[in-house]
């Protein structure tokens, strides 16, 4: 069963190179399952029984279904996680013509390494606006082919690279996507004009603006001279995505489940689609309308934040607390500081922990080095700020977060009653990343009532306009 999750987790990874690619695949898939799609425009009647999700920007999404068991007597059993991960986004306006070359400036998008950038086969994705008949409307792209490259400075040229260097993202970042010649002008709109025919069949009159990131193209594997790992790229926090999914695809009939994935984690949260915005408080007041139901409800639930935590990397023991250091294939990770980084109490830890007893899988905690200041969650803030659920961080151990991502318990066993499997193929995966915004190395041996065992087993031709003649 771990080998369907794992395949399962890589296609996932695959199709979703930017958020709103991970919202649709999620989309896709829970319409699939039978879950009916909401527009927050309209009226909802919400049914018992019933299983439902929305869309919020394109790249955030909350999916539900309705128990059986009332909401006063049962409350919300929810996961929270984030689709985005850390990235080099285009600029509004990026042409750059340096030296014979078309390049395109680019931002950096959260807390990302940026070394890992340098030497990758990089391709691009995201959301274009345009005009069409007189209509606005956007569509995703995915160029999918490399098409861009940031290469290095040749060492002979840089003699202190292995010295260490820092590196200025406005000089040094920007991709190269083509070399220019003499009459030819780089027109990046009409670029994605072009693609937006390849991949849609559609002309656009113009092309009004665009939300893409450059992503690596090397594809996620099973790696390892025992087939032990996986890698890839946007594990933090795609992983916690799918498996809140599966677990939500899974869970009986009895309880309310409620799976948050939300945007702009990456940069606080605090956006109309972040966890810390409006969205996951608008939708749960729309499930139980009355004020008084409403705090009764969210008085009896419970949020996992399901994120990734870090695992000890051998290379850098001491980076952590010497009693709170993560080990891979250990189990799930409950996250604690005392300063309120987290949401953890000894409540809901507790919980946790009695659930991961009853399947006697193993528990790890993770409490961050006192000289060193912690990382927040995945989902930073209740569903509402005076009314809420309680919580817990519950992680995956991965000893390098920024090049991949962090510990975060698989939480969604909560709802599936914890079965055995779902505890070991979901919350006991370690992740170990070289560097943030790259790829990511995560453990996928599976557990099963027993401590964890080893699982068995060129491109696009860029668009460029002649230049007008001189006159």
């Amino acid at each position: 069963m771990h080998d369907t999750f794992n395949q399962g987790l890589i296609e996932f990874l695959r199709a979703s190179p930017t958020p709103f690619h991970a919202t649709a695949s999620l989309a896709n898939r829970l319409q699939a399952a039978g879950y009916q799609r909401l527009d927050e425009r309209d009226a909802w009647q919400l049914e018992p029984g019933g299983r439902y999700y929305v869309t919020r920007n394109d790249s955030s999404l909350v999916a539900f279904q309705i128990g059986s068991r009332t909401l006063l007597e049962g409350g919300l059993r929810l996961v929270g996680a984030h689709t985005d991960s850390p990235c080099l986004r285009v600029k509004p306006q990026p042409d750059l013509q340096r030296n014979g070359f078309w390049q395109l400036g680019v931002e950096v998008y959260g807390g990302a390494l940026l070394a890992p950038w340098f030497d990758r086969d990089l391709s691009l994705a995201g959301r274009v606006t345009y005009s069409r008949d007189g209509r606005i409307e956007s569509q995703l792209i995915d160029f999918r082919q490399p098409i861009a490259v940031i290469p290095n400075l040749a060492i002979h040229l840089n003699r202190e690279a292995n010295q260490g260097w820092a590196i200025n993202p406005q000089n040094e970042l920007p991709p190269i996507l083509a070399q220019l010649y003499s009459q030819e002008t780089p027109d990046f709109r009409a670029l994605l004009a072009e693609q937006l025919g390849r991949e849609h069949g559609l002309v656009a009159d113009v092309v009004l603006d665009y939300e893409l990131s450059f992503y690596d193209t090397q594809p996620a594997a099973v790696i390892g001279l025992n087939h032990d790992f996986i890698t890839g790229a946007r594990l933090d926090n795609l992983l916690s995505c799918f498996a809140g999914l599966q677990a939500l695809l899974a869970s009986g009939p009895e309880q309310s489940c409620v799976l948050v994935c939300t945007d702009h984690e990456e940069v606080g949260s605090s956006s109309h689609c972040g966890a810390d915005g409006p969205f996951l408080e608008q939708v749960l007041r729309r499930i139980v309308p009355e004020p008084d139901a409403f705090s009764r409800c969210i008085s009896r639930s419970l949020l996992i934040s399901a994120d990734n935590a870090h695992a000890v990397h051998p290379n850098y023991a001491d980076k952590h607390d010497g009693n709170h250091g993560p080990k891979l294939n250990a189990g799930p990770v409950i996250k604690v500081n005392n300063n309120q980084r987290y949401a953890t109490n000894s409540e809901t830890a507790g919980f946790f922990r009695h659930l991961c007893l009853e399947n006697e899988v193993p528990v790890q905690s993770f409490v961050t080095r006192s000289d060193l200041a912690a990382a927040r969650p995945s989902a930073r803030s209740p569903p509402a700020s005076s009314e809420c659920a309680r919580w817990i961080s519950a992680c995956r151990p991965s000893p390098c977060i920024r090049s991949g991502n962090w510990p975060a318990a698989r939480t969604w066993p909560i709802w599936s009653r914890c079965s055995p499997l779902s505890i070991a193929a979901a919350n006991c995966r370690s992740e170990m990343g070289a560097s943030r915004g790259s790829r990511r190395l995560v453990i996928i041996r599976a557990i099963r009532r027993s401590p964890a065992r080893p699982c068995p087993r060129r491109c696009c031709s860029p668009t460029l306009r002649k230049r007008p003649a001189h006159r």
